[in-house]
């Protein structure tokens, strides 16, 4: 390790923060705050046995996102005496041989180089680096006080975005170099110790970063275009609604007059009422039925008695059904009594006219309007 590390994290420190900037809403003070605990074991990187050395430690911390990328916190790391260290016994009468205090810069990967997607990972990875005061409790001599500094990374498991679990391997390094004067700085393995920790930490404020659309008048002129042509094309349906709605209103009017305007029946009575002859029909048919038949023979027998004259047919039905039917309805019974004429009776197409006159109301008694009325015209 050289003194480039703490450059390197200021540096993407940096970058993180320019970046986060872009199309994120500013959070409240409030947002974002977190604090947390984590446990793990420490042990001297040299003159120890690696796993000999070990000892428990704790590590409590309070940070705040700055941006999506970066975050800033401060942190308390404990090393519990619980182990002999390099063979001479336990060095210290309290429950904590060793301390660490310090500030530090985290910057988080996955945004810093994949862009902020709006909401928390599953998953991210952050490297960390900061600074503090490291104090070491002895009983054969005086505490030794020390400033150190300490680079790591956290593998981060985000339960909600309140809740992450986080492991974090990291390296301590008190920066003084015996018999060297305190101040002078070294990076050197002999003074350093490795950490493994895994904790949970609670962030108070959720996740307190909104990606915000940057505003763009040229774009919004077009928008506001488009919205004004469409209210012009909307407009225009509007009044293209109204006019048909208008027509169809006429229409409806004209229709129930033309219901509620009374049938206008042509009848032709020569001579007497003896040259009207009915035919009564069943509902929905237009067959003729054998009680009508007589009526069929009495008009056969006047156009074979007298050679010159003629019959007119005219077919109704009743408001029984749909309209459209019953003008079939009303056709059908003129072409059948015309039909049993010419087939039956063997009078001439010539002397017969057949027309169906659609619904009929000249009878009160709505059954009798199922008929075909027969005019028989001398000449």
């Amino acid at each position: 390790m050289k003194n480039t590390i703490l450059t390197s994290i200021l540096a993407l420190g940096a970058v993180s923060a320019a970046s986060a900037q872009q199309a994120i809403e500013t959070p409240k003070f409030g947002d974002n705050w977190s604090a947390g605990i984590k446990a793990g074991v420490t042990t001297p990187m040299n003159n120890s046995p690696f796993f000999g050395g070990m000892r428990p430690v704790i590590t409590l911390d309070v940070n705040k996102k700055l941006t999506p990328t970066y975050r800033v916190g401060l942190e308390g790391m404990f090393g519990i005496n619980t182990s002999r260290q390099n063979g001479r016994g336990p060095v210290s009468t309290t429950a904590f041989d060793s301390s660490y205090i310090g500030t530090y810069g985290a910057v988080n990967l996955f945004n810093l180089f994949g862009g902020y997607p709006g909401y928390t990972r599953p998953f991210d990875m952050e490297v960390q680096a900061g600074a503090g005061w490291g104090h070491r409790f002895e009983t054969a001599i005086h505490d030794q006080n020390f400033f150190a500094t300490k680079f790591g990374l956290n593998f981060n498991f985000n339960v909600s975005d309140n809740v992450t679990i986080s492991v974090s391997p990291s390296f301590l390094w008190d920066m003084t170099s015996k018999p060297v004067a305190q101040s002078t700085a070294s990076y050197n393995k002999n003074r350093a110790n490795f950490n493994l920790e895994a904790g949970v930490a609670y962030n108070f404020g959720g996740n307190g970063f909104n990606v915000v659309k940057p505003y763009n008048q040229a774009e919004i002129d077009d928008l506001n275009g488009q919205i004004n042509s469409l209210r012009g094309t909307v407009n225009a349906k509007d009044a293209e609604n109204a006019e048909l709605a208008a027509k169809n209103a006429a229409l409806a009017k004209e229709n129930e007059q033309l219901r509620n305007r009374p049938a206008q029946v042509e009848t032709v009575v020569k001579n007497n009422l003896e040259s009207v002859r009915y035919v009564f029909f069943r509902i929905g048919s237009s067959a003729i039925g054998a009680d009508q038949q007589p009526n069929v023979e009495m008009i056969a027998a006047y156009l074979n008695n007298h050679p010159n004259s003629k019959v007119v047919i005219k077919g109704y039905a009743s408001k029984d059904g749909p309209e459209e039917l019953n003008i079939r309805l009303a056709n059908a019974r003129a072409q059948s009594v015309k039909d049993a004429l010419m087939k039956k009776y063997k009078i001439p197409a010539s002397r017969i006219v057949a027309e169906g006159q659609g619904i009929g109301e000249m009878f009160e008694e709505e059954s009798w309007n199922r008929v075909a009325i027969c005019i028989l015209e001398a000449n």
